[in-house]
């Protein structure tokens, strides 16, 4: 799975049946990232499909506080992820569970890692599903396209933000 999108294409790949890697390169510092990341006013701007509405950003941003993000469809369904943050090192990496609240189960735990080289940041995200089934059936629902649109959309909002 590669989309070449932009210059810097965002990649998923399953190193493991459990395990998906998302990888980026962003033209912008890590800490602008980072930023983007961890606040709401900043995370409105990009988070999902543009044919959607963000209508919930909420972010607790600690160790042990919860974040929850979803967006609304014109037909009034929502599509809402939530989780908690374990472990945060500003601007080098979070770590935090994730559930998608339409269809609850056992929850995902992610690490995001930014690492800046020549004033460009390469965002990772490695998560862990709970079976290789939940993971393949998020891949066949069709994940990577709104992955590659998100990350396209944060992109843009860097720019913005530089």
């Amino acid at each position: 799975m590669t989309s070449k999108a932009s210059e810097h294409p965002t990649t998923l790949t399953t190193p493991s049946d459990r395990e998906l890697v998302i990888t980026r390169v962003f033209d912008a510092p890590r800490s602008l990232v980072f930023e983007a990341w961890t606040k709401p006013e900043h995370v409105r701007q990009w988070y999902g499909l543009r044919s959607l509405t963000t209508s919930v950003c909420e972010i607790d941003f600690r160790p042990g506080g919860a974040w929850r993000w979803g967006q609304t469809g014109p037909d009034g369904n929502a599509v809402v992820f939530s989780g908690e943050y374990k472990e945060i090192v500003p601007p080098e990496r979070i770590v935090y569970t994730e559930i998608f609240e339409q269809m609850p189960g056992p929850a995902v735990l992610t690490t995001l890692t930014f690492e800046e080289k020549d004033g460009r940041t390469t965002l990772t995200s490695t998560s862990v599903w709970p079976s290789a089934e939940v993971l393949a059936g998020a891949i066949a629902m069709g994940m990577e396209a709104g992955v590659v649109e998100t990350y396209e959309r944060l992109e843009e909002h860097l720019r913005t933000m530089a």
